[in-house]
C-alpha cells in the first residue's frame, strides 16, 4: 500500500451523512490534492487496500475513483494503478505558430522530447501527398514524446523534405530550432483537428488509460514561397492540453429588429 497516500485520506467516512459515501471519498480525495497532501502522480492505494483502511465496500471505492478520474482529478495506468492526475492544464493559441518549446518557455515550463524514433527515406505516397513532393523525393522522419516539467503531454511524427532537414539527428530539443538553422523557418501553418481516443502504445507513452480522449492535430507548414516544409501529426493528452481560438465577430451591414 501507498503509505504517503493512506495518511492523507485518514478521515473516517460519516456513514450517518446524508451525502453518500462514495462522494465523501471523492471529496477526501479533492481536499488532499488542494492541501498538497496528495500532489501529482502520487499513486492511490488500490481498491481493495482503500475499502479496507476506510470500511466500505470496494463498489463505493470504484464508483468514487470512476468519478474522479472521469472529472480528471485521477489518472488510472494500464497494468500500474489509480495516480493523482497532473494538476497543470496548458493553454495553446490556435492562431500563432510557434513551437512547442517555445510554447513551454513562455508559460515558465521545462520542455524536453524522448526521441522514438528517426529515419530518412524515400517519401511514402502519403507523404508525397501530405508535402506537395514528387515520386522518388526524400524526407527526413523524426518521433517523439513532448514533455513539460517531466510529465507526457503530446506525442509528435514530423516528416520534412530532405531539401530542408537533410539529416533528422540535427533535430535536438526544438524541431523550429533546426528549419531556423538551416534557414528554412516556416511563415505560415494550416492545422487540423479532432478528438480522438488513444490506443494502448498511445496511452502508455502519455501514462493515461488506453481509450482515453486526446485531440489529434495535423499541421502543415509553409515557407514564405508557399512550400510545405514540415508535415506533423500529434496526439495531445486530453486532460492536459486546452486549444483557444479567439474569435472576432462579422457586423453585419444592417440589424434587423422585430417590429413592435
Amino acid at each position: 500500500m501507498n503509505e504517503h497516500a493512506a495518511a492523507a485520506l485518514t478521515l473516517p467516512l460519516d456513514e450517518d451523512n446524508p451525502t453518500p459515501l462514495y462522494l465523501q471519498l471523492q471529496q477526501s480525495i479533492e481536499d488532499a490534492v488542494r492541501k498538497g497532501s496528495l500532489k501529482a502522480d502520487d499513486a492511490l492505494p488500490g481498491e481493495r487496500d482503500l475499502a479496507k483502511q476506510l470500511g466500505i465496500s470496494r463498489v463505493t471505492v470504484r464508483k468514487a475513483i470512476t468519478g474522479l478520474v472521469k472529472k480528471g482529478v485521477l489518472v488510472q495506468r494500464w497494468g500500474s494503478g489509480t495516480f493523482i492526475a497532473p494538476q497543470m492544464r496548458v493553454e495553446q493559441p490556435l492562431s500563432r505558430l510557434s513551437s512547442f518549446t517555445d510554447d513551454m518557455s513562455a508559460r515558465g515550463l521545462q520542455s524536453s522530447a524522448v526521441l522514438l524514433s528517426r529515419s530518412s527515406g524515400q517519401a511514402s505516397t502519403d507523404e508525397l501527398m501530405a508535402l506537395g513532393l514528387s515520386p522518388g523525393e526524400t524526407v527526413s522522419r523524426v518521433n517523439r514524446l513532448r514533455m513539460a516539467n517531466d510529465i507526457p503531454m503530446a506525442i509528435e511524427h514530423a516528416v520534412l523534405p530532405s531539401r530542408f532537414l537533410p539529416d533528422p539527428s540535427l533535430v535536438k530539443q526544438s524541431l523550429y530550432a533546426a528549419l531556423h538553422e538551416q534557414g528554412c523557418m516556416p511563415t505560415r501553418a494550416l492545422q487540423r483537428l479532432h478528438a480522438v481516443l488513444l490506443n494502448e502504445e498511445q496511452a502508455s507513452l502519455l501514462n493515461v488509460q488506453p481509450q482515453s480522449p486526446a485531440l489529434y492535430i495535423e499541421r502543415r507548414s509553409f515557407t514564405a514561397t508557399g512550400e510545405v516544409v514540415e508535415f506533423t501529426s500529434s496526439y495531445y493528452r486530453g486532460d492536459a492540453y486546452d486549444f483557444v481560438a479567439e474569435l472576432t465577430i462579422s457586423q453585419p451591414d444592417r440589424i434587423h429588429h422585430d417590429d413592435a
